[in-house]
């Protein structure tokens, strides 16, 4: 592990602890735990930004996905 220094607001720092006590953590895991949600989040932002852009360039078809009506099932 290595360890990183960073100045925060001090508002920030004071939320942060009033959120690790209720959790029962520390500022640390509370951080890294911060920062891998950042980051899956950043990178399913991506990922949507690049199907929207393939979708752009190759636009559904209007009949592109009618073939498959009939192999549906629809229970009422």
């Amino acid at each position: 592990m290595k360890t990183v220094q960073m100045p925060l607001d001090d508002a920030l720092v004071q939320e942060v602890d009033q959120v690790v006590k209720k959790l029962g953590t520390t500022r640390s895991a509370f951080t890294r735990e911060a920062l891998r949600a950042a980051l899956v989040l950043i990178a399913r932002a991506e990922m949507e930004r690049r199907h929207g852009a393939g979708y752009a360039r190759h636009p559904v078809q209007s009949e592109e996905f009618s073939v498959w009506e009939d192999e549906q099932v629809w229970v009422e």
